[in-house]
């Protein structure tokens, strides 16, 4: 049978923030929480929580919103940690425990099972420990360096640390002065402590960059979808010509069921490609009379309406215009600024000829080219699906 202390009384004087460390947000959740999560998703039997005394009832609503099957008991902590454990020893029935910073709430389920499973083989002290990778050096209080040492024989040590309860209780009982850690002050009982890898994810929230850094690993992947948009019109020359949200005057138009605006009309297809929307025609059919001579720009806008509504948003979106004519760089920024500020997202646009091959090159109609990434929307579930 085995608990796990869960030693969470610290006051987090380091983050500054005001807090008890065990209490501080986050991603959304206390740190606690996150830690509870880790030792509860492990094989154990009972968990006590030494907590910040002037906190227990959060630490106990905290406990009672998981609802969980195994039992989790909190006591007041004390004015140091080896004093929190002490206190919470005294809540352990069990024959293994194992103590762990609530500070370490990455710290991954399988850890905790490893050091349960090497205590009950071993019958020793356990502890997860990393290799350093940089050299490390002794140094003088002033600074200068005293040695290079072999860190072939050094290692850095993490929770959970385990032991048999009876030999902690006792080694806690022993003790004459403060210790860094269970494992020292087990040792300094006579008892034996071996080493098995840690986790590099077991890191200790201490510092802020502490903190950035594991808001940065809890931060979800982003769901990331691209599409591609193809359209081409034919050239009407009775037509006035509207090509990337812009009118262009003395240029010839497009022919199409709506202002055959074959930029934005490419833009939207790739929007809902991407967001596995359909395609313009089935959003936006020329069997739809209310389509008729509709601006393109209005196509883009809505479509991007249709994303919103579906969970997603767009990141960006490029597109290629493939004709003779209209010259496309003396008004690319122009474009670009119409189309990126009705999307919502950047958009660039570029221009070029096929050397008088096919269609375009011969100026019997103009064809675009777009592609799309989107992003589903935080906080909205899971974005409609591909169809």
């Amino acid at each position: 049978m085995t608990t796990v202390v869960v030693v969470a009384a610290g006051d987090g004087v380091r983050l500054g923030l005001g807090t008890p460390k065990a209490l501080v947000p986050l991603a959304g959740r206390p740190i606690l929480d996150w830690s509870l999560d880790a030792v509860l998703g492990a094989e154990v039997d009972a968990v006590v929580v030494a907590g910040p005394a002037a906190h227990l009832p959060l630490l106990d609503a905290l406990v009672a919103a998981r609802r969980s099957s195994v039992p989790i008991r909190v006591v007041p902590g004390g004015a140091t940690r080896q004093a929190s454990v002490a206190a919470a020893l005294a809540a352990v029935d069990d024959d293994i425990v194992l103590v762990h910073d609530a500070a370490r709430p990455l710290t991954p389920s399988s850890l905790f099972d490893a050091v349960r499973a090497a205590v009950a083989s071993a019958g020793a002290g356990v502890v997860p420990a990393l290799r350093p990778a940089d050299t490390v050096k002794r140094v003088a209080h002033g600074g200068a360096v005293v040695e290079t040492l072999d860190r072939s024989m050094l290692a850095a040590v993490q929770t959970p640390q385990g032991f048999p309860a009876e030999q902690l209780r006792a080694a806690y009982a022993a003790a004459d002065r403060e210790h860094t850690d269970d494992a020292s002050l087990f040792a300094a009982s006579g008892g034996a402590v071996q080493t098995i890898e840690g986790e590099p994810s077991a890191f200790k929230i201490t510092t802020p960059w502490d903190l950035r850094r594991a808001e940065q690993l809890l931060a979800p992947v982003p769901v990331l979808r691209t599409g591609i948009g193809v359209d081409v019109h034919a050239v009407d020359a009775g037509r006035p010509l509207h090509l990337g949200g812009l009118a262009w005057p003395g240029e010839a138009g497009l022919a199409g069921h709506s202002d055959a605006d074959a930029v934005c009309h490419a833009i939207s297809d790739a929007l809902l490609s991407a967001a596995g929307l359909g395609d313009l025609g089935s959003r936006f059919g020329v069997d739809r009379p209310e389509e008729q001579d509709r601006p393109g720009i209005e196509f883009v806008r809505r479509t991007g309406a249709l994303l919103a509504e579906a969970g997603w948003r767009p990141v960006n979106v490029a597109v290629q215009v493939v004709g003779r004519r209209p010259r496309i760089a003396p008004r690319r920024g122009e474009m670009e600024a119409v189309l990126s500020g009705v999307l919502g997202a950047p958009v660039s646009v570029s221009g070029t000829t096929t050397d008088g091959l096919g269609f375009p090159g011969r100026g019997e109609g103009i064809a675009a080219v777009a592609t799309a990434l989107v992003e589903a929307t935080p906080g909205r579930g899971t974005p409609a699906p591909a169809r």
